[in-house]
């Protein structure tokens, strides 16, 4: 086995005490411990003192897919961590098996964002207990072969959350030779090899993506698709973040048709496995973001139908559910300016106000840009009086900012009445103080202002904004703003 012996007397693991991996001794104190947990729902019986480690090591195993299969992915570690320190107690140090609990535990770590250093190292510790594994005569080392795919795979997926494109890309590569090989021999049937088949193009796919390599991400994304179907079926589960993968590759290159019939399938898909509110209403959202980002009037209707599906699934939820729910009402709102429903925006815009003060605060960046588009509205419809009145709640109260876009924070030490800047003054009074200053730079007029009266540099483009709203593009006075703007900026 020339993959796995390659360079593994220059490997070594490099260990930190973040990234530290449990000696010996811990895990067979975390595998046998019969102590109490405050928080355990799922305790060991207590007649599991008196098991052998093989049935320990089997009802371990049989947790292990339960929480994954529920997501439940820190549980599944705590199991997975018992399982690698039973299967030293049963089968030594040196048996492929214990590589084998490496590798899941190794793959258990993945599906945590931020532990692939962790998952790297449990890879490469299997790795080194299957060089020894393999002895000749080697018809016996089939299961041992099996898992050095699963090793290549799973430390292939490692490297490339750690953004190691090319080592990535060999570990693959190894994995995809060594299971042909494996085939060919009858050491896997066909629907093994296919299954193995799937998830190395599905990873393969995705270290282009990471390389912005969209083109050839795009086959491999359609490959994996291909032997996921042939696997799995058309229906199965697994298919959904291949084709929600393979939908934001074809969008990203202008194939907004198909990424749109990807997401359509996937989302039938995903409501015939009766999904929880929330995957529902995330189903229901790509499709509507993809039907937004084709920028095509014909996909307007499957844009709205989708919002609306997909705010409906979170429109009685409290809490966090709430919050996502008035989020996605606000880029339904931004889509239907977008296409000239401003009137409508408005009223649903109007309507959330009391729902996102109680979700995200007085002071949050989403209540303020709230106000301000309701401003904005206002003023284009000439109401000034309105416009003031929303525009003037993104004052700083009590040292607080608001506005759209920023971190609600406190400022250091008093606010004084000058620093109290009004967006309604900042957006509207365009010849205050500073642009008239602007102004006597460029013609060298004069105009009477108020000394206390200074707009802040980064308003004058929102100025100039409300002046085309206001006058027009062309107006004399938009265009005078315009060129003052454009001199203060020098």
């Amino acid at each position: 086995m020339e993959f796995l012996k390659e360079d593994n007397a220059s490997e070594t693991i490099q260990e930190s005490p973040e990234t530290h991996i449990s000696s010996h001794l811990d895990e067979v104190v975390a595998a046998v411990s019969i102590t109490s947990r405050k928080k355990a729902h799922n305790k060991l019986p207590q007649t599991a003192l008196f098991q052998p480690p093989r049935e320990k090591l089997h009802l371990c195993e049989e947790r292990v897919k339960s929480y994954s299969s529920n997501h439940q992915y820190k549980q599944a570690i705590q199991e997975l961590v018992r399982c690698l320190a039973l299967t030293r107690i049963c089968y030594g140090d040196s048996h492929w098996k214990l590589a084998d609990a490496h590798v899941n535990l190794a793959e258990g770590y993945l599906q945590l964002k931020g532990f692939s250093l962790q998952a790297k190292q449990h890879a490469e510790k299997a790795k080194e207990i299957l060089v020894s594994a393999i002895v000749s005569p080697y018809n016996d080392n089939s299961d041992v072969f099996k898992c050095s795919v699963e090793l290549f795979c799973t430390l292939g997926k490692a490297l490339l959350s750690l953004q190691k494109f090319k080592e990535a890309s060999e570990n693959l590569t190894k994995a995809d030779k060594l299971s042909k090989e494996l085939l060919q021999c009858g050491r896997i049937i066909k629907e093994e090899w296919t299954e193995i088949q799937a998830r190395i193009k599905f990873s393969f796919a995705q270290v282009y993506q990471c390389q912005k390599k969209l083109k050839e991400a795009l086959p491999h994304y359609k490959e994996a698709l291909e032997y996921t179907v042939n696997s799995k079926g058309d229906k199965s589960i697994e298919c959904v973040p291949i084709l929600r993968e393979l939908a934001g590759t074809e969008q990203a290159l202008g194939f907004h048709n198909e990424a749109i019939s990807r997401l359509l399938q996937a989302h039938l898909i995903v409501q015939s496995k009766k999904p929880s509110q929330d995957q529902a209403s995330d189903s229901a959202h790509f499709v509507a973001r993809a039907a937004v980002a084709s920028g095509k009037p014909e996909y307007h209707e499957v844009a709205e139908k989708f919002f609306q599906e997909s705010m409906g699934h979170l429109k009685d939820c409290e809490g966090k559910g709430r919050a996502k729910f008035l989020s996605i009402q606000d880029e339904f709102c931004h889509f239907l300016q977008s296409i000239g429903q401003e009137e409508r925006a408005t009223l649903v815009q109007k309507e959330s106000l009391e729902a996102k003060v109680g979700a995200f605060g007085d002071f949050s960046p989403k209540v303020a840009e709230t106000y301000r588009l309701l401003g904005k509205a206002d003023l284009a419809q000439g109401n000034h009086s309105g416009a003031h009145k929303k525009l003037k709640k993104l004052e700083r109260p009590q040292g607080k900012i608001a506005r759209p876009g920023w971190n609600t924070v406190p400022t250091p030490g008093p606010v004084s009445e000058a620093s109290r800047v009004l967006p309604w003054r900042t957006m509207v009074v365009a010849n205050s103080n500073t642009l008239a200053k602007g102004w006597s730079k460029v013609t060298g007029e004069s105009r009477d202002t108020d000394e206390d009266l200074e707009a802040p540099a980064f308003a004058n483009p929102e100025c100039l904004q409300i002046q085309s709203l206001l006058y027009g593009p062309q107006d004399k006075r938009t265009l005078a703003t315009q060129q003052t703007v454009d001199i203060l900026s020098k």
